[in-house]
């Protein structure tokens, strides 16, 4: 793999050297240049390091003006990204969108509300410690995908609110490096049926063309009935697929990795965070006004990829029981992330839902 060896998340491969160079771009050297960090003579805290002078925190972050697009990263040449860590305040998290484009593609090969990406879609901080997501406290947060590019790579961030976000703190570390010919690119894209409806499925991903696999789900699941809602099945439709999928799973929880409702102890949601899967996040009804339980659940397919060689489908169903003991097809809250690599191009992402459509309320 050449130089690409640098990327390798293998503990047996760190010992190896390399000639990939590291460089960091964040408020503090927005262009990643070498030994551009730290420079700033005015910033976001010039007030509070006055007395300090240059190379004391003195533009440690960025506002996002109302309305605005602002580019994170501008990086030219081949590479690839290797973490991102952000934050910012909680109420927001669903009304920025994380865009990322490679080689110079006019549409976005990431778009995902903020939140989602770094699995917290309702707008509350739960501890995430997986492999390539790590969400630590309060709202820190951590993304190790690799995200390899041969051209040049731009990420950018929009806040959809009609008033500023006066603090985005941010890093996005990245090597130089050459990548080699079988390395795909890193996709991620957001969908909502709010509600799923009626006797349908919630389709998380469709119309992908090209090879590449499939790599990882993250669903914030909304109730709008009483009792369970995870009998549904996850269907991976790969290589020409039509009515029947490849890939069925057994129930929801199963897919993410639990079993049995995730109840532990009787009467009690089990919330668990580990390498590959979990379900970080249960919010349940605890009061006047609140009425709706909503779940964050993640299922990262690293060491059992989904690969397919000419274009996928994935959909899950919105399941749960009626009184007499048959299925209930529900009409629940339904925002799903999928994580994939494929070749380049790939086929247009359908629009994102408007800011109020994305609203967690």
């Amino acid at each position: 793999m050449g130089d690409f060896n640098g990327l390798d998340v293998h503990l047996g491969n760190l010992a190896r050297l390399s000639s990939a160079r590291t460089f960091s771009i964040s408020a503090e050297n927005r262009d990643g240049a070498k030994g551009g960090g730290a420079r700033a003579t005015e910033g976001t805290m010039s007030r509070q390091a006055r007395d300090l002078g240059v190379g004391w925190k003195m533009s440690p972050c960025i506002p996002l003006p109302a309305g605005s697009t602002t580019t994170l990263a501008e990086i030219e040449g081949s590479g690839a990204i290797t973490h991102i860590w952000m934050t910012v305040d909680k109420k927001v998290w669903r009304s920025l969108v994380l865009r990322a484009y490679w080689d110079g593609e006019d549409t976005p090969s990431i778009e995902v509300p903020l939140g989602d990406f770094f699995c917290s879609g309702w707008g509350e901080h739960a501890q995430v410690s997986s492999v390539p997501i790590a969400v630590n406290p309060s709202g820190g947060f951590n993304s190790y995908w690799q995200m390899p590019f041969r051209a040049g790579a731009r990420i950018t961030i929009e806040n959809l609110q009609e008033v500023d976000v006066p603090e985005l703190f941010y890093q996005i570390d990245f090597v130089r490096t050459e990548v080699p010919e079988d390395a795909a690119y890193f996709h991620a894209q957001f969908r909502r049926s709010n509600p799923v409806p009626y006797g349908e499925v919630h389709t998380l991903l469709d119309g992908v063309r090209g090879q590449g696999q499939y790599v990882g789900t993250y669903l914030a699941w909304g109730c709008n009935n009483t009792g369970w809602w995870g009998e549904g099945e996850v269907k991976f439709y790969l290589d020409g697929d039509d009515e029947f999928p490849t890939i069925c799973t057994t129930g929801t929880e199963d897919y993410f990795g639990g079993a049995w409702g995730f109840i532990h102890p009787e009467g009690v949601y089990a919330t668990f965070t580990t390498p590959y899967l979990g379900m970080p996040q249960a919010i349940q009804p605890d009061g006047f006004m609140k009425n709706q339980q909503r779940f964050g659940l993640y299922r990262w397919h690293l060491t059992d990829t989904i690969r397919f060689t000419s274009d996928l489908r994935v959909t899950v169903q919105a399941l749960g029981w009626r009184h007499d003991g048959r299925f209930l097809q529900l009409q629940d809250d339904l925002a799903s992330t999928s994580f994939w690599y494929q070749t380049l191009p790939h086929a247009p992402f359908p629009s994102l839902p408007s800011r109020d459509y994305l609203e967690v309320i």
